[in-house]
Protein backbone atom coordinates (compact mmCIF):
# COMPACT_ATOMS: atom_id res chain seq x y z
CA UNK A 1 0.00 0.00 0.00
CA UNK A 2 1.24 3.46 -0.89
CA UNK A 3 0.55 5.54 2.22
CA UNK A 4 1.51 8.82 0.54
CA UNK A 5 -1.02 8.19 -2.24
CA UNK A 6 -3.78 7.47 0.28
CA UNK A 7 -2.96 10.59 2.29
CA UNK A 8 -2.85 12.79 -0.81
CA UNK A 9 -5.89 11.52 -2.72
CA UNK A 10 -8.00 9.80 -0.04
CA UNK A 11 -11.09 11.11 1.68
CA UNK A 12 -10.45 12.18 5.27
CA UNK A 13 -12.73 11.90 8.30
CA UNK A 14 -11.72 13.39 11.65
CA UNK A 15 -12.49 12.55 15.27
CA UNK A 16 -10.84 14.07 18.36
CA UNK A 17 -8.92 10.80 18.93
CA UNK A 18 -8.11 9.62 15.38
CA UNK A 19 -8.22 10.58 11.71
CA UNK A 20 -9.40 8.08 9.07
CA UNK A 21 -8.33 8.41 5.44
CA UNK A 22 -9.80 6.03 2.86
CA UNK A 23 -9.08 5.46 -0.84
CA UNK A 24 -10.46 2.71 -3.09
CA UNK A 25 -8.04 0.05 -4.30
CA UNK A 26 -8.46 -2.66 -6.92
CA UNK A 27 -7.96 -5.51 -4.46
CA UNK A 28 -10.46 -7.99 -3.06
CA UNK A 29 -9.64 -6.99 0.50
CA UNK A 30 -9.02 -3.82 2.48
CA UNK A 31 -5.60 -2.80 3.73
CA UNK A 32 -4.77 -0.74 6.81
CA UNK A 33 -1.88 1.43 7.95
CA UNK A 34 -1.68 2.86 11.47
CA UNK A 35 0.50 5.86 12.22
CA UNK A 36 1.29 8.08 15.20
CA UNK A 37 3.47 11.14 14.64
CA UNK A 38 5.72 12.87 17.11
CA UNK A 39 2.93 15.23 18.10
CA UNK A 40 1.28 12.25 19.86
CA UNK A 41 4.14 11.99 22.35
CA UNK A 42 7.32 10.05 23.00
CA UNK A 43 7.98 6.58 21.61
CA UNK A 44 6.18 4.80 24.44
CA UNK A 45 3.03 6.92 23.97
CA UNK A 46 3.12 6.55 20.16
CA UNK A 47 3.44 2.76 20.42
CA UNK A 48 0.59 2.59 22.94
CA UNK A 49 -1.61 4.68 20.65
CA UNK A 50 -0.90 2.37 17.70
CA UNK A 51 -1.60 -0.73 19.83
CA UNK A 52 -4.94 0.76 20.94
CA UNK A 53 -5.94 1.44 17.34
CA UNK A 54 -4.95 -2.05 16.17
CA UNK A 55 -6.83 -3.72 19.04
CA UNK A 56 -9.98 -1.69 18.35
CA UNK A 57 -9.67 -2.35 14.63
CA UNK A 58 -9.55 -6.13 15.09
CA UNK A 59 -13.11 -6.13 16.40
CA UNK A 60 -14.33 -4.05 13.45
CA UNK A 61 -12.63 -5.95 10.62
CA UNK A 62 -15.57 -8.26 9.74
CA UNK A 63 -17.90 -5.28 9.25
CA UNK A 64 -15.60 -3.10 7.10
CA UNK A 65 -16.11 -2.98 3.33
CA UNK A 66 -13.57 -4.68 1.07
CA UNK A 67 -11.57 -2.94 -1.62
CA UNK A 68 -10.23 0.05 0.29
CA UNK A 69 -6.89 1.32 1.56
CA UNK A 70 -7.11 2.99 4.96
CA UNK A 71 -4.64 5.12 6.89
CA UNK A 72 -5.51 5.72 10.54
CA UNK A 73 -3.65 8.54 12.25
CA UNK A 74 -3.49 8.87 16.02
CA UNK A 75 -4.04 12.22 17.70
CA UNK A 76 -2.63 13.43 21.01
CA UNK A 77 -5.76 12.76 23.18
CA UNK A 78 -5.62 9.06 22.23
CA UNK A 79 -2.78 8.52 24.72
CA UNK A 80 -5.22 8.99 27.61
CA UNK A 81 -8.05 6.93 26.07
CA UNK A 82 -8.87 3.27 26.69
CA UNK A 83 -9.72 0.52 24.20
CA UNK A 84 -13.50 1.06 24.45
CA UNK A 85 -13.21 4.78 23.66
CA UNK A 86 -10.89 4.01 20.76
CA UNK A 87 -13.27 1.40 19.38
CA UNK A 88 -16.23 3.79 19.62
CA UNK A 89 -14.22 6.47 17.84
CA UNK A 90 -13.32 4.10 15.01
CA UNK A 91 -16.89 2.79 14.75
CA UNK A 92 -18.26 6.31 14.46
CA UNK A 93 -15.69 7.26 11.82
CA UNK A 94 -16.26 4.15 9.70
CA UNK A 95 -20.04 4.65 9.98
CA UNK A 96 -19.78 8.36 9.14
CA UNK A 97 -17.64 7.53 6.11
CA UNK A 98 -20.02 4.70 5.09
CA UNK A 99 -17.21 2.13 5.04
CA UNK A 100 -19.24 -0.42 7.01
CA UNK A 101 -21.03 -3.28 5.26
Amino acid sequence: MDIKRVRRFGESFAHPLVVLIGLPNNAEHSRFAVSAGRSVGNAVERNRAKRLIRAALRNLLPSIKDGWDFVILARRPLTSANCQKTQKALESLFAKARFLK
